[in-house]
């Protein structure tokens, strides 16, 4: 059964569900983890092997980016637990909840193999984080049908940004593959949510501009739960793989203004009023912190890079 708060939308848009579930398996690429994984690359582990940095030349911000990414992936039991519970097991909205988590469930797998493979991480704090994180079971739950899709429709996309942004400052050709290809699945993912969420806004746009602002104002990667999370996060962040100019400039204004058009929506109560005049003042005060920590972080670079002969 969906989310009782709002579980009337979905009914009524059953036809929408049904069309983007079609949209989305017309243009998905079946792909096995398998042929992505070097398997030239692995060895054995002996049973007394230790992990060290050295053992492959990636930076700490990347394999930060990494450790999170694939205990984001592990935690699929959860996810798929919540988002079923918002939609239901029923109809075009059930069979996306399978479909979802079928597609999800591979990058978990690529990506494990790809780490193990490459020796990229230390497998042993991998697992004990594995472990921590499924074990908390920590996710996000919003509460209602339209705070669900609100919230999935940025995490997707925000996702697919640093996945590829992670592919981008791998050396190897490989794993840039393995990151492109993760992320063009988010993309979809990313698409399916975004525009049901617009069905959403379209059938009640007073009740989906509340539920945006209440994921929006204290919007969280699904990470948390990690072990180390706010140290990751900085390290990726302070790399440029995703920070707050990233979460405004791609994820926010584009999704929210010129997607979405919140801004522009005409009919709504006042407390959806009030909810979208707060929801704008976010979006501009998130992109002037972004950039202005953009700024300091070039000047920084710029500080660190020799000088010219």
């Amino acid at each position: 059964m969906a989310t009782p708060v709002d579980a009337h939308l979905l009914e009524a848009l059953a036809s929408t569900g049904e069309r983007l579930l079609e949209r989305h398996l017309s243009t998905t690429v079946e792909w096995f983890p398998h042929t992505l994984i070097p398997w030239g690359n692995a060895e054995d582990y002996e049973a007394d092997y230790e992990w060290e940095p050295d053992d492959v030349n990636l930076p700490a911000a990347v394999r930060s980016s990494l450790f999170v990414n694939v205990l984001t992936e592990d935690n699929l039991p959860y996810y798929f637990r919540d988002i079923e519970r918002m939609f239901g097991r029923d109809g075009a909205w059930g069979e996306w909840v399978r479909r979802w988590t079928a597609e999800e469930g591979r990058h978990g797998i690529v990506l494990n193999g790809y780490l193990m493979a490459t020796r990229s991480i230390d497998p042993v704090e991998l697992e004990r984080g594995r472990m921590a994180q499924v074990q908390s079971g920590e996710t996000r739950e919003p509460p209602t049908v339209a705070e669900g899709l609100a919230y999935v429709s940025l995490q997707e996309l925000a996702t697919r940004i640093s996945h590829f942004n992670t592919g981008n400052m791998v050396t190897d050709p490989t794993g840039r593959a393995v990151m492109r290809r993760v992320a063009a699945d988010e993309n979809l993912h990313y698409l399916f949510y975004r525009d049901a969420m617009q069905a959403i806004l379209d059938a009640d746009p007073s009740h989906g501009v509340i539920a945006i602002w209440n994921q929006v104002r204290d919007f969280a990667m699904p990470g948390t739960g990690i072990p180390g999370f706010s140290a990751h996060a900085k390290a990726i962040a302070d790399a440029g793989i995703y920070d707050l100019a990233i979460h405004h400039d791609k994820i926010l204004q584009p999704v929210i203004v010129r997607d979405w058009k919140v801004d522009a929506l005409e009919g709504l109560s006042g407390e959806a009023e009030e909810a979208r005049t707060a929801l704008m003042k976010h979006i501009a005060r998130v992109g002037k912190v972004g950039a202005r920590i953009a700024s300091r972080r070039q000047e920084k670079a710029a500080q660190l890079e020799p000088a010219n002969a």
